[in-house]
């Protein structure tokens, strides 16, 4: 299993990576056709459509799919200041409870976007862009962003509660 999950969380990291990629291609190839049309004039001015709209889906699909690869990687922000204070046991019960704080947060944002999601896709719901995109395609990566992260908290509590404390290390130290 935890072979699975590591991979899990890779994978989402890799796709996000990708997906920021996606938004270099993107943006770049639309700078190179704002920079034809300077250089050749009106008669060559071209356009991605709804270049600036895939770019923003692209930002949203990498942002949330990254979540799982950064927290497990010891990547996100944490203030361990007070922590460091506390004897053990009181730094594993406060690890702990804030493992679980937000894995209940993070669950309700999983169970309400994917209940956006079904609507969107029940309303047919697309954007205004000049190309009109169903919108849960874009809110799917959000969701399972989102769901492959309550996923990794999840596993988290279970390492910490099993190791007797702090297993995330914060990636500056290492």
């Amino acid at each position: 299993m935890r072979i699975f999950l590591d991979r899990l969380y890779t994978l989402s990291g890799a796709v996000a990576a990708g997906f920021i990629v996606l938004i270099c291609v993107v943006t770049s190839a639309q700078v190179l056709l704002n920079l034809i049309a300077k250089v050749f004039g009106a008669n060559y001015s071209y356009t991605i459509p709804s270049y600036a709209d895939f770019a923003g889906f692209f930002l949203a699909s990498a942002s949330f799919l990254a979540l799982a690869y950064t927290l497990t990687r010891g990547g996100h922000i944490r203030v361990t200041l007070l922590l460091q204070a506390f004897n053990p046991k009181l730094r594993l019960a406060s690890e702990l409870f804030s493992l679980i704080f937000a894995a209940l947060i993070c669950g309700f944002a999983t169970y309400y976007m994917i209940r956006l999601n079904i609507e969107s896709y029940g309303f047919g719901d697309k954007s205004f862009g000049i190309i009109a995109i169903p919108l849960w395609i874009p809110q799917l990566a959000l969701c399972t962003g989102l769901g492959i992260l309550t996923i990794a908290l999840v596993d988290l509590i279970w390492q910490t509660a099993h190791a007797g404390g702090p297993v995330l290390k914060n990636s500056e130290s290492e």
